[in-house]
């Protein structure tokens, strides 16, 4: 094997884009590893992994060898009968083949596939070393790397995400020549711009951490986390609280600087009336802060800003932190306070105003369906319809606040705090929040009954109105968000344990579409949910011929689809359970071939083999033990109860032949098994278990 060396790339760089910050880094690491492994390489990668600050992309391999192993090629040429002429000698296909070689045609070997006999060409070559091989693995890393709108600077042809400045390429202790973007190959790199604005040379590739370190610059980001989330919570139990760090935050955080210092900062009591979200949505948002919370989960006057530099005067710097935030939490204020005097219930009145959809009419007729829809939901699951309307009516006013106006994560939280202001029950207030749970993936749905109907009211209309007005998604376009409607819909029905028929609410929703002469197909919208639903489970680990089997019968009930999946799970783990779906397999392929009429009794005088009168037996008795556990959806008895059919049904197939010549007798066992195929199929169709 080729002696192993350390391996240090780094590129610096003007202030690269924080967001696409990990995916460049990522990208520069692999696209190095995969152009050293392509080449053959030897490679010891550890624990390496990317290295990046906001002005650096750097790749630190702990063992890299020194030059390729022995190449060996292979080129196929003619076969003989083309290469050689009827006395043997070379053909010019054959000259050819072998100039281009670089030998005499003598010297080429042969080999044999199923065509035939031909020449080969097999070369051995010595392998170059890796620093021949560098500059080249470097260009196609950097080519490959997603910079969607590159930047170009001076004169050149080149463009990168930012401009570069320098180039560090160390191999061992040695220098590995190569140019990018202008830049010579060296082993100068640079520190902190405020802290140590000064080159750091470099020796070795392992020193590379340290010494930036040193310099005030911490490469690792796995580090600069670290140290900021340490630094935060400290900052936060010295003012008494405890910080929110949200990961989208820190993670933005971790790459706007290389040496992270946290300051704490206040800002006016005052502010504190504002709704919280809005304050937080500024804080993280706009200027990456952390807030500070209470003991009780509450926003306090607190937050905690990441310097990139340890402050002598850090009270001065507070200070800059503070004097950014207060203008936006005064607009805040300003919108909230305004918000308020207006009163939720009278901004409604700019909905009818406002085009939900070109044939779905406005806003306003979207409220009016979804509020009729929720009254009909929550008298199915036990809550108040009067309530559910009430909340229905008032969910999308908000849309016309000067708070949403200007926040729209803040749709619905913005109307739970202007409910509550304009003396609506806490239960509808909290609705209007709820109705957009889920609101991500990931996210849990809604918490409180009406807070769930009104989920799926709203969810409903969307998916039948997007339906009715030719919406359907189509590859990547899906302006309405059915498909993650369809999914919220799915898994509030599911998790909440609402027994809703998924088509007749679906009816529902198309007969508030009449007013608009538009109409969903109700089959065509039911399919299409399950299909999200095929996902979903899907990522629970569910085997897809579970959720099959389960789909086949398309249960009216999502949360009953649920209950039979989790019976076929149960179901699948019996012993008895790959021999029965076989069993209810080939019952399937029996009756769709069967000719006539199948009786729909089965005649006990007709049954003359042990083997059928035992099933007969057996089939009737199950039938008559699973009735009430059907009745009670208790699917994980029935089918358990079924298993214990196998020996029976084992026994018919082995030794009774149903298609009998005699007519009577053949209709007879096809009846018999049409009565097991329909118990046994009760809760699934169990034959998409056979293998």
């Amino acid at each position: 094997m080729s002696q192993l060396s350390p391996l240090l790339i780094e590129l610096g760089t003007e202030e690269l884009p924080v967001k696409a910050l990990p995916g460049l880094a990522q990208a520069f690491f692999d696209g190095v590893v995969e152009g050293l492994r392509k080449r053959g390489v030897a490679l010891e990668l550890g624990d390496a992994r990317p290295l990046s600050t906001p002005r650096r992309l750097a790749v630190l391999l702990p063992g890299v060898g020194l030059e390729q192993p022995e190449q060996h090629s292979e080129v196929l040429g003619p076969y003989l009968n083309i290469a050689l002429d009827a006395e043997g000698q070379p053909t010019k296909a054959l000259q050819g083949f072998a100039a281009k070689a670089g030998i005499d045609w003598t010297a080429l070997e042969k080999t044999s596939d199923n065509k035939g006999e031909r020449f080969v060409h097999r070369a051995v070559t010595p392998g170059a070393s890796t620093a021949s091989l560098l500059p080249e693995i470097l260009r196609e890393a950097i080519a490959a790397m997603p910079i969607p709108k590159p930047m170009r600077w001076g004169d050149h042809a080149w463009g990168f995400a930012r401009p570069a400045h320098w180039l560090v390429l160390l191999h061992g202790g040695n220098v590995v020549e190569a140019e990018l973007f202008g830049l010579q190959a060296g082993r100068v790199s640079r520190g902190h711009r405020f802290h140590h604005d000064q080159a750091v040379s470099l020796d070795q590739p392992q020193d590379y951490v340290e010494a930036l370190r040193a310099a005030f610059v911490l490469v690792d980001p796995s580090e600069r986390r670290a140290r900021i989330v340490a630094e935060v919570e400290a900052a936060a139990a010295k003012a008494g609280g405890s910080a929110r760090i949200t990961e989208d935050n820190l993670e933005q955080v971790v790459n706007l600087v290389e040496w992270p210092s946290a300051v704490l900062c206040s800002f006016e009591r005052a502010f504190l009336a504002v709704p919280q979200e809005a304050l937080i949505e500024t804080m993280e948002i706009n200027q990456k802060f952390f807030p500070v919370l209470d003991a009780a989960g509450t926003l306090t006057e607190k937050f905690i800003g990441i310097a990139n530099i340890e402050s002598k005067d850090v009270a001065e710097v507070a200070k800059g932190y503070e004097r950014v935030i207060r203008p936006r939490f005064a607009d805040a204020k300003f919108f909230f306070d305004e918000d308020l005097k207006q009163g939720l219930a009278s901004m409604g009145d700019g909905l009818k105003t406002v085009t939900y959809q070109a044939k779905l009419g406005s806003v306003a007729d979207k409220v009016a369906r979804v509020a009729a829809l929720a009254a009909v939901i929550a008298a199915q699951v036990g809550a108040d319809p009067a309530q559910a309307r009430r909340a229905a009516e008032l969910a999308k006013n908000d849309l016309q606040s000067r708070m949403v106006n200007e926040f729209p994560e803040l749709q619905g939280i913005a109307g739970r705090h202007y409910a509550v202001a304009g003396g609506e029950s806490a239960e509808v207030a909290l609705a209007i929040d709820e109705a957009y749970q889920p609101r991500f993936g990931g996210d849990d749905i809604a918490l409180s009954p009406l807070g769930k109907v009104l989920a799926i009211a709203e969810r409903v209309d969307t998916l039948a109105g997007g339906f009715a007005a030719g919406l359907k998604p189509t590859g990547n376009k899906d302006p309405f968000a059915l498909r993650r409607n369809a999914l919220g819909l799915a898994r509030t029905i599911i998790e909440s344990g609402f027994e809703l028929d998924l088509r007749a609410l679906l009816a529902s929703a198309n007969a508030g579409l009449a007013a608009r002469n538009v109409q969903a197909d109700v089959g065509e919208l039911y399919d299409f949910i399950l299909d999200r639903l095929k996902g979903y489970y899907g990522d629970k680990g569910v085997p897809a011929t579970h959720f099959n089997a389960v789909a086949e019968l398309k249960p009216a009930s999502l949360y009953d689809f649920d209950r039979r999946l989790d019976a076929i799970g149960t179901f699948a783990a019996l012993p008895e359970a790959e021999a029965l779906a076989a069993a209810n397999k080939r019952i399937r392929n029996i009756l769709r071939k069967a000719e006539g009429d199948i009786p729909a009794q089965i005649d006990p005088a007709l049954l003359q083999e042990d083997a059928e009168r035992a099933l007969a037996e057996a089939v009737t008795a199950a039938i008559d033990d699973t009735g009430a556990s059907l009745q009670h959806k208790d699917y994980v008895a029935v089918l358990a109860r079924l298993a214990r059919l196998r020996p029976q049904v084992d026994a018919f197939f082995d030794g009774v032949m149903v298609n009998a010549e005699d007519p009577a007798l053949r209709g007879n066992r096809l009846a018999l098994l049409t009565m097991l195929g329909e118990r046994l199929g009760k809760v699934a169709a169990i034959e998409h278990l056979s293998s």
